[in-house]
């Protein structure tokens, strides 16, 4: 089974920089982006095939995930279930016979780090969403989770050490979901590789590689052994993002 997980930054936009053409060609079984920034209906994207699932934010224009699956799943979950957390479209859970599939966006911290006490509420909220899952059957998580886990996974970690998404209590939230549990499969596969998945616009970042690594796929440890590759796909252009990749033997 071949997933493919992309950050897109507003997918009406990514649609205009040859989303349809990039999606075509990874093929994927289940594919899940984030951060639509829109309302269902509002693009015109209905690939041959498969059958789309959305889930918006309330604010226009704002956060946003979906699936597009070749084989639909069984359920469809819309957030985590507490009612502070579940607003801003940013968790939408798939389950298969076999598995979980978590397709999320994780909140970002901001500027000045306004929303760091936030933040730690609903990594903690949301781990034991993840736990409860995998109580059942195994989880495969995927998304921007908003975080460079170690030094390995951003280009300048000395300087982003304040910055959100590279702060010490972020850091820690990943160390302990991995701990409750989950495998990191990018490092399942290249413990030692150093690549990126996001970059800012400013800068010439991208340019540069002067990037962070924080789009993942982390699946529940008892299956760790079935990953069969784990991808970062930097040559794929359309958004500040690029597409993450797992194939699993499932």
């Amino acid at each position: 089974m071949k997933l493919i997980s992309w950050n897109v930054n507003g997918l009406r936009a990514c649609l205009t920089h040859d989303f349809a053409a990039s999606f075509a060609a990874l093929d994927a079984d289940i594919f899940s982006v984030q951060e639509t920034k829109m309302q269902p209906g509002q693009a015109d994207f209905a690939p041959e095939g498969y059958t789309e699932y959305t889930y918006s934010a309330e604010k226009k224009g704002y956060s946003g995930t979906a699936c597009w699956c070749k084989q639909p799943p069984l359920a469809v979950t819309m957030g985590i279930g507490i009612e502070e957390h579940d607003h801003e479209g940013r968790v939408l859970t798939l389950e298969y016979p076999e598995f979980y599939l978590v397709n999320c966006y994780t909140p970002n911290s901001q500027d000045g780090l306004k929303r760091l006490d936030y933040r730690m509420e609903w990594e903690d909220a949301f781990r034991a969403y993840l736990l409860g899952l995998d109580a059942k059957k195994p989880v495969i998580l995927c998304g921007d989770l908003n975080v460079a886990h170690t030094e390995m996974d951003i280009k300048n970690a000395k300087t982003n050490r304040k910055s959100a998404g590279f702060t010490d209590e972020e850091r820690a939230k990943m160390t302990e979901l991995l701990a409750a549990g989950f495998a990191d499969s990018f490092r399942v596969i290249h413990p030692d590789e150093v690549k990126y998945s996001w970059w800012s616009y400013r800068f010439h970042a991208r340019e540069k590689n002067a990037g962070w690594r924080i789009d993942y796929f982390l699946v529940s440890r008892r299956i760790a052994d079935r990953i069969q590759a784990a991808e970062i796909h930097n040559e794929i252009f359309g958004s500040d993002h690029c597409p993450v990749e797992l194939v699993i033997d499932l």
